[in-house]
């Protein structure tokens, strides 16, 4: 007979946090969002964590290596999505491990051979000023030279000028050798009043350039997670299917934590692919698993060895799964469920399992909510979308601008990795859909802003840490009425609401 849950699953805007006592010492400057990200022993730390307990999507619309390195100055992780060629996948893990903090790889680059329409072409394109001239083009090439805009001037000179004859060559240039550390670049650009500074290696080759205004934005970035070498730290998605080909090759290119990309986690699939990392790596490489809606998946999973669970089937604004399938549970519910089968197994084992919530964020309150519920931290995917930051275009729709977002289990997508089942490797139907999103500006600003209000939240209740919230949270259900109660009412508004996670 089957198996009926007497309780109705709820989302999270059906909960409210009744305030807690908030000491003096409860102000958001003293809150720390410091969290785990992979699983540890008692006693332990983790071998990974986070600023701030948020990671984007797994989905071509928002995680990208310019993704990546724009949240990892906040604090928080980029899983750079795995339904591309494994090549591609691998370039942009590079690109983020290459992009130290305050050292920025070129992405401006030319032959000497070329020509200063080439030049002028490739500032349009790129928006940037110092163009590196090295013998292939590349970032990576021996580096001759640089031109910036000082070096030329366009009413005087002819478009097919050769770069050779107008670039400063690096023999007048001041450089400075790969190992350099970012205060000593610093004092050698404030010491010779310089904007830009190569990093040439010991073979001539370009690495890196420092920007006097690079390193002042580094200095600005407090919470940013670095790894031992200064670089940030990057995650990316892996498939059921090619995880003996893509698993090394990301390895190789320095991605610190992967995540199995599935819409459901309670898998025989899921448990080969873990199976084979444990056995090939041990415990060195860190994979996260999911999605997962209640204990049993959980245990499953955990057993397997994954380093943290995801829980969330159906939640996200672009899937379509329960519509599809009818399967799904709501995130609150889900959540509430698996973060007590991860404290029982906590108990029991020694060993804390880290849960991502993922799906069912509306408004940035739910956040605190989630992470009150037990997650660890959050995965957002519509939230990220609409940033500058994020790989998609930019629109201007009937008078305001958007940004495309869509779901891997769309057309568009055709992601069929994700939701494989053993069968043909085909997408045989929709399970997400193609979308805009409002676009809201940069990620600095919006993610700034988010915290703040989980951090003014916790103040709320009493907490000056996540563990603290877990464990001191109170928890409401609301009624409808409640929740009309609960927003602006009986008033004629000015201005539209801006709390919404649009």
């Amino acid at each position: 007979m089957a198996i009926y849950f007497e309780e109705p699953s709820r989302t999270f805007s059906e909960y409210l946090l009744v305030p807690g006592y908030s000491s003096a010492e409860c102000r958001p400057d003293n809150v720390s969002l410091r969290t785990p990200v992979t699983k540890y022993r008692e006693g332990e730390n983790p071998a990974i964590c986070l600023n701030s307990p948020l990671v984007s999507a797994i989905m071509q619309s928002v995680s990208d290596d310019r993704m990546a390195v724009a949240l990892a100055k906040e604090g928080g992780l980029s899983f750079i999505f795995a339904s591309q060629p494994i090549e591609n996948e691998v370039a942009m893990v590079a690109r983020v491990k290459s992009h130290k903090a305050g050292f920025v790889t070129s992405d401006s680059n030319i032959r000497p051979g070329q020509t200063l329409a080439d030049i002028l072409s490739l500032k349009e394109r790129t928006g940037h000023s110092t163009v590196a001239v090295t013998d292939d083009g590349t970032s990576e090439g021996k580096v001759l030279g640089i031109v910036t805009s000082r070096d030329y001037r366009v009413s005087r000179m002819s478009l097919d000028t050769k770069v050779e004859t107008f670039m400063t060559p690096l023999s007048s240039l001041i450089y400075a050798r790969e190992g350099i550390s970012l205060s000593e670049a610093n004092d050698m650009l404030w010491d010779n009043k310089l904007n830009a500074l190569p990093i040439v290696d010991k073979n001539g080759r370009l690495t890196h350039f420092v920007f006097r205004k690079d390193y002042e934005s580094h200095k600005d970035n407090p919470l940013e997670i670095l790894d031992e070498h200064k670089r940030y730290l990057v995650g990316a998605g892996i498939n059921t299917r090619d995880y003996e080909e893509r698993v090394p090759a990301l390895l190789d290119a320095g991605a610190d934590v992967l995540c199995i990309d599935s819409s459901e986690g309670f898998s025989e699939w899921q448990e080969q692919t873990l199976q084979y990392i444990r056995n090939k790596y041990g415990d060195d490489v860190k994979v996260g698993a999911g999605n997962v809606v209640d204990k049993e998946s959980f245990l499953f999973l955990a057993e397997a060895g994954a380093d943290f669970i995801k829980v969330g089937i159906g939640g996200g604004s672009i899937c379509i799964t329960r519509e599809q399938k009818g399967i799904g549970r709501g995130q609150a519910t889900a959540l509430i469920e698996v973060a007590e089968a991860r404290n029982a197994y906590f108990a029991e084992t020694g060993v804390y399992i880290p849960i991502c919530s993922d799906g069912g964020i509306v408004y940035d309150y739910h956040m605190a909510l989630a992470l009150a519920m037990g997650a660890d931290f959050l995965m957002l995917g519509r939230y990220f979308a609409r940033f500058d930051e994020s790989p998609t275009s930019k629109l201007n729709i009937n008078g305001n601008y958007v940004k495309e977002y869509w779901g891997e289990g769309s057309n568009r997508a055709r992601n069929w990795q994700r939701y494989d089942m053993g069968g043909e490797g085909k997408l045989s139907f929709e399970e997400g859909v193609d979308s805009y999103v409002p676009y809201a500006g940069s990620l600095k600003d919006n993610v700034t802003l988010s915290l703040n209000k989980v951090r003014a939240t916790m103040c709320n209740c009493g907490a000056l840490s996540i563990p603290e919230l877990q464990k001191n949270a109170k928890l409401t259900l609301v009624s409808a009425t409640s929740i009309v109660e609960g927003g602006a009412h009986d008033v004629i508004l000015k201005e539209s609401a801006q709390n919404q996670v649009r």
